[in-house]
């Protein structure tokens, strides 16, 4: 068993066992643990009743948080030459096609997202396997393979962020900052959830919203009551 750090024991110190919090104690009580020396990201797991291995109880989606995520994105876009200039005044960081693909064939993934087009989504798909292990491979679904790429690319700068239960049935994001105010960690975290709120698969019986839990970098997790959090 490893030992607890004295920051770990101080953070385990200030939650009472058993207890589930208000969102508004959550957001309040998730800056008073972190000792980082860094700005640590707040993390929301979501844990559903759902069985992941069944295609009609899949849940993805895609949510802009109303303060984003406090973390600066970089994006990639690969898209066709009349498509350049949009992209570089909504923000992308990269923005280019076959110089970018040879790039990424070569191991470079010095990025957060990729956004591109249906008309190159042929030489896109080939990275596949390269792409998809790093969750990096654009998906219509989640508003990355669009032919509004500037408003892609606006839109993920501003705080859109994809999400996908794991196989675990758990949904895990960052929604935010420990330097944000309690305010906007507990804003993005009622947008969040509500967001998944409204993607029940019909196909899913019982309790949908199993447990909700709130932490940062490398604290303890913080359980939430979800009625304060749903609208």
């Amino acid at each position: 068993m490893s030992k607890l750090t004295k920051n770990k024991k101080l953070a385990l110190a200030k939650i009472e066992g058993g207890k589930v919090y208000s969102i508004d104690e959550a957001a309040q009580l998730v800056k008073e643990i972190t000792f980082t020396k860094f700005d640590a990201s707040v993390d929301m797991d979501v844990r559903l009743g759902v069985d992941p291995r069944k295609a009609n109880q899949m849940v993805r989606g895609v949510c802009t948080l109303p303060h984003g995520t406090g973390k600066q994105v970089r994006v990639l876009v690969l898209c066709t030459p009349d498509k350049v200039e949009e992209a570089k005044a909504a923000g992308a960081d990269y923005v280019g096609l076959d110089e970018y693909i040879e790039k990424l064939k070569g191991g470079w993934t010095d990025i957060d997202i990729i956004i591109t087009m249906p008309s190159v989504m042929g030489k896109v798909g080939a990275l596949g396997r390269i792409l998809g292990p790093r969750g990096l491979m654009p998906n219509p679904k989640s508003g990355t393979v669009t032919p509004e790429i500037g408003k892609a690319v606006t839109e993920v700068k501003a705080g859109k962020i994809d999400f996908k239960v794991d196989k675990f049935g758990i949904i895990h994001a960052s929604i935010g900052k420990v330097t944000f105010e309690p305010n906007k960690i507990m804003e993005n975290a009622r947008e969040f959830l509500n967001v998944i709120n409204k993607l029940k698969p019909a196909a899913a019986k019982g309790t949908y919203i199993k447990s909700v839990y709130l932490s940062s970098t490398m604290s303890p997790g913080i359980q939430v009551d979800q009625k304060t959090l749903l609208d």
